[in-house]
């Protein structure tokens, strides 16, 4: 047998590793259009700030080493031109003599992974992009004498980039057409890593776009000029689908190949993996683009396994994704509330803010955390989390309660590793199962944060819960203070009509909640409390973001 793979990164390396530890005999090769193979893509950024020294670090393997150990056929600087899909052979250019060959397959998987989008501006031919070795060459030595960098697009890339120009001293301005950093991310969670990049120095241009770049300069839509030394563009990426296209393969709505579940294109005897193909979505099925390192390795395995004749198929994907922002963490897995908003699906959105291990236990910082809820069938829809140690495991567990099925109310069930100074006898993960079981069973009502000001104008009274010290230090416009110990006594004070009660991230509100019911008050509770109406309120002020949630 025969196997020809297209792209040596990732999910097409994964694919003739595990190929040749399933068939010795097969005869396999690798044709990749770049310099290198199997490298750190993901560790890009962090070489261009310093945190990873030696460039050799990122290469993981070489054409020689992978020949040594998997007697692979591994061919650089060898571009695929053409595909016949008929014949079973593809057309490959070899770049440094402009000799063209024709290659035959037995079975071929495409791996061609998706390129960086660069708009087509004024001066865009300045603008540079991270994808490979070459790129981040390019951008250390563009950084090496730049004062002043512009990062074009604020989302998980554009954020790393960030960061690491800053390590260098580099002064950075981040522009963002959207209204908020990392647009996955919903607008009340990504707001705390806004507030961190401000704190770094970094200018954030949000709700703007580049309409030129000049010699040092860039021009925005308002007509403001910022500095620029350097440009580099992380608006986004794209399939590279353009070989699979022009060969008659189908491709999907979002521009990437169509794969069944076995990873099969439409045409026999080709497989496609990794950022070129359109993947089923874990909350929706639909299909959809996930341009993710470890979604790509796993594709890479599975299609060596099926075309081993293993029954295998590739699961949904639930997006799970983290960045680091300085101090602070931003992850996340499955659907955002603003996207299932936009698809018109119920949910219930749950916010806390624990610790990320025991509070007495020297060290411990908070955390914010978001679980989306389906409200029928109480399965977990998404989640994020962002801020210090322990963001991680957190949305790592409930990554893998959500693709196991588990219900949003069993999280508190599950029996998870404990000692003060790694978490708490109530888990975060396991706390957010408590309050999912209220919320199913009617227990308690919630209020977000967002509708707050609604619940105000159709009549209901607002209480604050917390001490009159937490009060003093600021509270929500309007709000009667009567602390929790002493709600019982002064409970009458509250004038007749709903009743509205928070305070500083929910807890003492949901007593305070269940106390007034059980008073024969309408009562509900400020989902998050005090603290995420704090982080959020002043979002709704923004034009872009208002219209979310009208």
């Amino acid at each position: 047998m025969k196997i020809v793979i297209i792209g040596g990164v990732a999910g097409g390396m994964s694919a003739a590793t595990r190929l040749r530890r399933l068939r010795e005999s097969a005869d396999i090769v690798v044709l990749e259009r770049g310099d290198h193979v199997s490298f750190a893509n993901c560790g890009l950024p962090y070489y261009v700030g310093g945190v990873i020294p030696k460039r050799e670090s990122l290469l993981l393997q070489t054409p020689e080493s992978l020949a040594a150990r998997f007697r692979l056929d591994v061919r650089v600087r060898h571009e695929v031109v053409a595909l016949d899909t008929e014949r079973r052979t593809v057309t490959a250019r070899e770049l440094d003599s402009g000799r063209e060959y024709t290659e035959p397959y037995d079975e071929l998987v495409l791996s061609t992974g998706a390129a960086a989008v660069v708009p087509p501006l004024p001066g865009a031919e300045r603008a540079l992009v991270l994808r490979d070795v070459a790129d981040v060459d390019r951008l250390v030595e563009a950084a090496a004498d730049a004062r002043s960098a512009v990062v074009v697009g604020a989302g998980f890339i554009g954020v790393e980039m960030t960061e690491n120009l800053v390590r260098k001293g580099i002064s950075t301005t981040v522009v963002e057409r959207g209204a908020q950093v990392l647009a996955p991310l919903d607008v009340e969670m990504a707001a705390p890593v806004a507030d961190e990049m401000r704190d770094r120095g970094i200018r954030l241009e949000l709700g703007a776009e580049l309409t030129r770049i000049d010699g040092d300069t860039v021009t925005l839509s308002d007509g403001s000029v910022v500095p620029a030394d350097l440009v580099v563009m992380a608006i986004g990426v794209r399939p590279e689908s353009a070989l699979a296209r022009a060969a008659g393969l189908a491709i999907g709505p979002s521009g990437g190949i169509l794969v069944d579940d076995r990873l099969r294109t439409s045409a026999p005897h080709v497989y496609a993996v990794g950022d070129v193909v359109e993947k089923k979505d874990a909350v929706a099925g639909e299909s959809t683009l996930v341009p993710l390192a470890n979604a790509a390795n796993r594709q890479g395995r599975l299609v060596a396994d099926v075309i081993a004749g293993l029954p295998v198929s590739d699961p949904p994907a639930q997006g799970t994704a983290i960045v680091g922002v300085f101090d602070l963490t931003a992850a996340m897995t499955g659907w955002s509330e603003k996207r299932l908003r936009a698809a018109g699906r119920p949910f219930r959105a749950i916010h806390t803010h624990p610790l990320d291990h025991a509070g007495y236990y020297p060290g411990a910082v908070a955390m914010s955390v978001k679980l989306l809820v389906d409200p029928e069938t109480d399965a977990i829809l998404g989640a994020q989390a962002v801020g210090g140690e322990g963001v991680d495991k957190r949305i790592d567990v409930l990554a893998t309660a959500m693709a196991g099925g588990i219900p949003a109310s069993r999280l508190m069930d599950l029996e998870l590793a404990y000692a003060p100074q790694f978490g708490s006898a109530k888990d975060p993960v396991n706390m957010l199962g408590y309050i999912a079981d209220n919320l199913r069973t009617g227990a308690v009502g919630t209020v977000q944060w967002h509708e707050l000001a609604d619940a105000i104008a159709t009549g209901a009274h607002l209480v604050d819960v917390r001490s009159p010290e937490e009060f003093a230090a600021g509270s929500i416009p309007g709000a009667r203070n009567i602390p929790l110990d002493e709600l019982r006594a002064r409970a009458s004070e509250i004038p007749a009509g709903p009743v509205l009660v928070f305070c500083q991230v929910g807890q003492r509100g949901n007593s305070a909640t269940r106390l007034l019911t059980q008073l024969g008050r309408d009562a509900v509770n400020l989902d998050g409390g005090y603290q995420t109406w704090r982080t959020a309120a002043p979002i709704l002020t923004t034009r872009l973001i208002k219209p979310l949630f009208t």
